[in-house]
């Protein structure tokens, strides 16, 4: 039987149905045209909560870089309850509920498609700006930092990303750990595990952070789905 896709418009994305047999096959969510799926599994199954990108407005126009999706076990929402029947809106603009997420002991997984195509050692420099500034902002920027931060550089240090790579975070449940992967077309992913705590938080801080995250639409989706799913 042939499989058959129906669009529907939810959180200003398009999700896309599958339907085989008369049965829904798969879903899977558009970020700015790139698809999503909206469940994956790695040591459990963990839904796609939030997604977004991050862009730029350079001599007026919009330059994208890359989209965003966040995958969380769904037991989150158990962790949030403080913030049962709050409309989407208060949630997006409040860091203490994004700090308890963070801080949620779930599995967490970031997936990052590159949009606009950039090397390696670019990305890298990004992620070191990011990072050191916040953990210099919170005095906890010290030797052992510095050198984890510096190993996280020299991973992206050779790559280069061209429209469509991966750049996969997972966080798995109570653990201070990161585990990076790159997939790259035609090469075998690339791997590296971050071990420096406090580096880990600041990784999560930076794109599930509330305000001082690097994509506003994905605080706002994340915002919107976990308020729906509070709800419930």
């Amino acid at each position: 039987m042939a499989v058959i896709q129906r669009l529907f418009l939810m959180n200003n994305h398009f999700i896309t149905m599958n339907y085989k047999d008369g049965k829904m096959a798969s879903e899977t969510v558009l970020v700015d045209e790139i698809s999503y799926p909206s469940k994956i599994t790695t040591t459990k199954p963990l839904s796609l909560l939030g997604h977004g990108i991050t862009d730029m407005e350079i001599h007026f126009l919009q330059v994208k870089f890359y989209s965003i999706g966040v995958y969380l076990d769904p037991e989150v929402v158990g962790h949030l309850q403080q913030w049962k029947g709050q409309p989407a809106k208060e949630l997006e603009g409040k860091d203490d509920f994004f700090d308890a997420l963070i801080a949620a002991p779930v599995e967490k997984v970031i997936r990052l498609v590159v949009i606009k195509e950039i090397k390696g050692a670019q990305y890298g420099v990004q992620i070191e700006t990011a990072v050191r500034d916040r953990l210099a902002a919170d005095d906890k920027y010290e030797e052992e930092e510095e050198e984890a931060l510096e190993k996280v550089v020299e991973f992206f240090q050779s790559k280069y990303f061209k429209k469509h790579s991966v750049i996969t975070y997972h966080f798995p449940a109570n653990s201070q750990t990161a585990e990076i992967v790159v997939s790259l077309e035609g090469k075998e992913d690339s791997k590296y595990v971050v071990e420096n705590a406090n580096v880990v938080e600041t990784i999560k801080k930076w794109y599930l952070g509330g305000s001082s995250a690097v994509s506003p639409s994905t605080i706002s989706s994340l915002a919107t789905i976990l308020s729906e799913e509070l709800s419930k």
